[in-house]
Order: C-alpha cells, then structure tokens, then sequence
C-alpha cells in the first residue's frame, strides 16, 4: 500500500508537471503566432480594426451626404400657383 501510494503521488506528479508545460508550450506558440501576425500587419500597412471601424463610419456618412444632396437636387420645385 506504501510502496503504490509513492508511485500513484510520482505519477501524479509527472502529469501535473507534464500539463502544466504542454499548457506553457502551448502559450508560447500562440504568443509566436501572435507576433508573427502582427509583424505581417505592419508589413503590408494594414489598418488595426479600430481605424477599419472609423474609416467606415465616416464613408457612412460621406454616403448619407452625398445622397442627401442628390435627393434634393432630383427635388422639382413646385410653382406656386397665384389664387385670384
């Protein structure tokens, strides 16, 4: 019982220290990948998606301009009609 009880708390303890760094292995990678991805944004002079949501919002209004201005030019002024 003695003897099983030190190989069960061994093993225990090889599985905990193998998880722990299969999950710090794991980390790093995507740490790499992270970097790698982000060296590839600068690279290409990509925009981060916070100016991607501002530039949008103001080519949405942009829109509503210029469509508001062709709607009122398409407008035909009605004459006013003299009542005698």
């Amino acid at each position: 019982m003695r003897n099983s009880k030190f190989v069960l708390e061994k093993f225990a303890s090889l599985l905990e220290k193998g998880l722990v760094s299969s999950k710090d292995i794991g980390n790093e990678i995507m740490n790499i990948l992270k970097s790698k991805r982000d060296e590839i944004v600068f690279r290409m002079k990509l925009t981060s998606k916070d100016e991607f949501e501002i530039l949008s919002k103001r080519v949405e209004n942009l829109e509503k301009k210029i469509n508001f201005k062709r709607s009122k030019k398409n407008q035909k002024k009605v004459k006013k009609s003299k009542i005698k």
